[in-house]
């Protein structure tokens, strides 16, 4: 059974149900799931888990300064996280606010771990994204990167 750990920020609550969703998702998936608010979560759980999905607002095209902080403080484990999964999701107030790079900036942290990352060739690409509260796109968005990181995390767990 894979571990996941969703760590995210959310100011409005629109992220942490995001972050609900994609614990769904992963759970359908079979998988152990850890969501954790980035002000409760521990650096060290990033180690134990075999994949993190990230979430933040996007705050002027990039994710918040508190997952900034929780990714800067990761620098610990630098190698350490390497091959194991990793995804993100972002949510903003508008359609031209940096979505998709916001998840981007929180993907390119976990990529510099040597992470990996399973993009979608349907749907958000990269991750996630909502325009306010989520909508039932974004719930079925959310759900599938649940799901897809556990599948991918289970398949490279079991191959150590």
């Amino acid at each position: 059974m894979a571990k996941v750990f969703i760590v995210y920020y959310s100011s409005t609550g629109n992220t942490e149900k995001m972050a609900e969703f994609v614990a769904e998702g992963a759970r359908k998936s079979g998988a152990e799931v850890a969501v954790r608010k980035v002000q409760e979560a521990a650096i060290e759980d990033l180690e134990i888990a075999d994949a993190v999905i990230l979430g933040s607002p996007t705050y002027y095209g990039h994710s918040a300064g508190k997952m900034r902080n929780f990714i800067d403080k990761s620098v610990v484990l630098h190698g350490r996280l390497e091959g194991k999964v990793g995804g993100a999701f972002s949510s903003s107030h508008n359609i031209g606010g940096g979505n998709e790079t916001a998840v981007r900036d929180l993907l390119d942290a976990l990529l510099v771990h040597g992470m990996i990352i399973q993009g979608a060739s349907n749907g958000d690409h990269y991750g996630p994204v909502s325009l306010g509260i989520p909508d039932r796109r974004v719930e079925n968005q959310c759900r599938q990167l649940g799901e897809r990181v556990a599948r991918l995390a289970e398949r490279t767990a079991s191959e150590e």
